[in-house]
């Protein structure tokens, strides 16, 4: 056993959550955003202005989501060169044969078939070939062994969660903006999440809302403790940052958590907001307004597709009101509340 334990040690394989749920996770999501993300936006751009260069670029971007996410999760696993490249090729069969939840079956595939590369890496002469022979054939095996179940899974739950929202948009919006909002600021990556599960529609519009209503929230929120550079960091960057405010005092996350309760629901009864672009959207919030350019990206592709006529007034305020003027107003209440309770203090919202 103990020889075993000096193996792994020596090639750093760690079998940990952290590891797999977190810096894997989030490096898939960074994987997703450079491929799929960017190939939709600038496939939007193209469209609306008439440059056929950059629908071509957008779909040459968007067909390596694959190998992208793959290779970001190598990248966090501290996988060697030789087996990062080899994780290309694994990432592209696992995406393809795991299809409408692909994502998720990258991120299994991919951590297997690193983790047994980063095994035999160095250890022939022949290096050169066995480590990539061994990641290839390993994740590529396992891709069309596990995939085609693991995604036809995901994709299962994503439709059921999509499916419920329709159904019980009051209490299917609270749940789903609640539960996604906390993700984004946890130490995982709520991104990866919807991804992986497919997230769009009437429930994309709820994570959206949970998402932002973190995001904004905590820049009004600490606005005081921070001023701009806190507020632009969180509002367009991430609330993570306030993790470790959190841990001292758990109090401080109640007004953005009950925030998310009401735009969630606000989004799916009151205005019907539907996140119809790539799925990673729906759990990126405001980061870099990933998650209002995914909303005008699936307006475009319904007005396409014959679902919608056209973008009208209601369409830009209802996204402006779930994603921007509800986050800020309702936790700037719920803040003024429980610092007035006591329960938040001067300085326990401050970064850095």
């Amino acid at each position: 056993m103990e020889k075993v334990r000096a193996f792994l040690k020596r090639k750093n394989i760690v079998f940990s959550a952290h590891r797999y749920g977190v810096e894997a996770m989030g490096a898939m999501a960074l994987g997703l955003f450079c491929s799929l993300l960017i190939g939709t936006i600038l496939n939007t751009i193209g469209t609306q202005t008439g440059y056929a260069a950059l629908n071509t670029i957008g779909g040459y971007a968007s067909a390596m989501s694959g190998p992208a996410m793959a290779i970001a999760i190598g990248y966090a696993l501290q996988a060697p060169p030789l087996v990062l490249f080899s994780l290309a090729t694994v990432g592209h069969a696992s995406n393809q044969l795991g299809g409408a939840g692909g994502p998720l079956a990258v991120l299994v595939i991919a951590i297997l078939a690193a983790e047994f590369g980063k095994a035999v890496a160095k250890e022939t002469r022949v290096d050169i070939l066995v480590t990539p022979l061994v990641t290839i054939l390993v994740g590529v095996g396992l891709a069309a062994w596990w995939a085609p179940a693991i995604g036809a899974a995901a994709a299962s739950v994503g439709h059921f969660i999509m499916w419920a929202t329709e159904l019980q948009p009051l209490v299917m919006g609270t749940l789903v903006s609640v539960t996604v909002g906390i993700a984004l600021t946890l130490p995982i990556s709520s991104a990866a999440i919807c991804a992986a599960l497919g997230l769009t529609g009437l429930a994309g519009g709820a994570a959206l809302a949970g998402c932002s209503a973190q995001m904004v929230g905590f820049a009004v929120l600490s606005f005081r403790d921070n001023n701009w550079g806190g507020f632009f960091a969180q509002g367009l960057g991430t609330s993570m940052l306030q993790m470790g405010n959190i841990v001292r005092n758990p109090r401080v996350w109640l007004p953005a958590i009950l925030t998310s309760a009401i735009t969630g629901p606000v989004a799916t009864v009151v205005f019907g907001l539907q996140q119809n672009g790539p799925a990673i959207a729906s759990g990126m919030g405001t980061c870099g307004l990933v998650g209002p350019i995914g909303v005008y990206t699936g307006w475009i592709s319904d007005i396409a597709a014959g679902n919608k006529a056209a973008i009208g007034a209601m369409d830009w305020l209802a996204l402006a009101v779930i994603v921007v003027v509800l986050p800020a107003i309702l936790t700037w209440a719920f803040g003024l509340y429980f610092r007035k309770i006591g329960w938040i203090r001067e300085g326990d919202l401050r970064l850095g």
